[in-house]
């Protein structure tokens, strides 16, 4: 929201109850996902380590979020990842997909349990057949922020995810985060990418549910 009008608490009533239908540009994200193609190039001691890796990741419709006259529409998501080799979890993720229609605003909420968290943004339009967010350390509106260790040993400065959906109905990632590691020189150009396919539908969301059975 570029213009902040004089009444920041009224909120809009005339929203629709139905977030599906009302997602723009982050309708083809919602369902359930997996993929056991994924790649990510991360670093090591001893130099940069090409992982294969397993993804699953469900998104689910929220319901309708005005903050006063602004009004959010969105997706909660929970991403998993593990590799070929190993049970263990390799990479958990939670947070939200969020689109402002009234200005085309998309953002991206993450947290890791690592000790990190992020706010990225981007703008879009309905029927984009790409969307992309970034956020920067230090940035008020759309940073990065992390624990003692991962800002001294880890840390992140830069972070953008391109996403490109595919006309088979898949979409295709690629993140990009810029890591400043201890005692080496550039910082590191970390990067994941996969395709995933969906394997279950979007249910709708709770206030769509409540309102079918009044």
């Amino acid at each position: 929201m570029t213009d902040i009008p004089d009444d920041i608490f009224t909120e809009p009533d005339d929203f629709s109850p139905d977030t599906l239908a009302n997602l723009g540009p982050l309708r083809p994200l919602a369902g359930e996902w997996q993929s056991d193609d994924g790649v990510d190039i991360n670093p090591k001691a001893g130099g940069p380590e090409r992982r294969l890796f397993r993804e699953h990741i469900r998104m689910d419709p929220i319901d309708p979020q005005p903050n006063g006259p602004q009004l959010l529409y969105g997706l909660r998501y929970h991403i998993h990842i593990n590799t070929p080799e190993e049970a263990i979890t390799f990479h958990d993720q939670v947070g939200y997909w969020l689109w402002e229609p009234a200005t085309g605003l998309i953002m991206q909420s993450l947290a890791i349990p690592r000790g990190q968290v992020l706010l990225a943004g981007g703008a879009a339009a309905s029927g984009d057949k790409r969307i992309s967010v970034e956020a920067r350390r230090g940035d008020a509106r759309f940073g990065i922020c992390s624990t003692t260790f991962l800002d001294q040993a880890f840390r992140t400065d830069y972070y953008r995810i391109d996403i490109t959906f595919n006309d088979d109905g898949t979409w295709t990632y690629v993140t990009r985060t810029d890591l400043a590691i201890r005692g080496k020189t550039p910082a590191f150009d970390h990067r994941d990418t996969n395709t995933l396919r969906r394997v279950a539908l979007p249910a709708p969301n709770p206030l769509l549910v409540l309102e079918s059975r009044s």
